[in-house]
């Protein structure tokens, strides 16, 4: 790589990593929570406006969604992202429609990547070995959204909203989120119908 820039939570790694890459000036440690960055400003401290970004990472798998989600949210020209984490997750991000792994998460990837699994990790590998196996997701940022949207907060909350409760109809969960307040039923049903689709569908077998 051209240029690296990494980031590390734990203090005690911290004098390991400088000495272990002393050798190395293109590679820059910062000893900061990630979630807690203002990426951009970091972003614009190391790289040129112009320059590729990529993204290679291995997530802790508590906070694995948030430190996507800001990624993809933060608006920084990241092309690629080559990241471990549970295998769990990885198989939602790429999951299809009509599948017990689709959800919010995988329209929320999927919104802006093309995603899927290079390879799984399997969790005898580790030392200690944890209780799940893990898994390296590939995303590669689309040119432009899966879809077209007016207001992406919006659509981002109608499509958490629909997921909700996955037993339950798109109708039932729409009418819990929005009535009384944000819309009537008869708006509910008047968008639907615009786009022809049955109100007793359930959210997972939507593409």
């Amino acid at each position: 790589a051209k240029k690296v820039l990494a980031f590390e939570i734990d203090g005690r790694l911290i004098p390991v990593l400088e000495d272990t890459l002393s050798d190395h000036d293109n590679v820059t440690v910062i000893h900061e929570d990630i979630l807690k960055v203002d990426l951009e400003t970091v972003i614009k401290e190391h790289f040129n406006v112009e320059e590729r970004l990529l993204v290679v990472a291995n997530l802790p798998y508590y906070i694995t969604t948030p430190i996507i989600m800001n990624l993809l949210e933060s608006g920084l020209p990241i092309d690629g992202f080559a990241m471990m984490m549970q295998k769990e997750v990885a198989e939602r991000m790429t999951a299809q429609p009509n599948s017990k792994a689709y959800g919010s998460l995988t329209v929320a990837i999927q919104y802006w990547c093309h995603a899927k699994i290079g390879f799984i990790v399997p969790k005898t590998v580790f030392n200690p070995a944890p209780n799940v196996d893990s898994a390296i997701l590939v995303l590669e940022r689309r040119e432009e959204p899966l879809v077209t949207v007016k207001d992406e907060a919006f659509f981002f909350d109608l499509v958490k909203n629909s997921f909700v409760q996955r037993r339950k109809t798109l109708w039932n969960n729409l009418v819990k989120a929005y009535v009384p307040g944000k819309l009537t039923k008869e708006q509910i049903q008047e968008a639907l119908e615009a786009v022809s689709i049955e109100p007793n569908r359930r959210a997972e077998t939507l593409t």
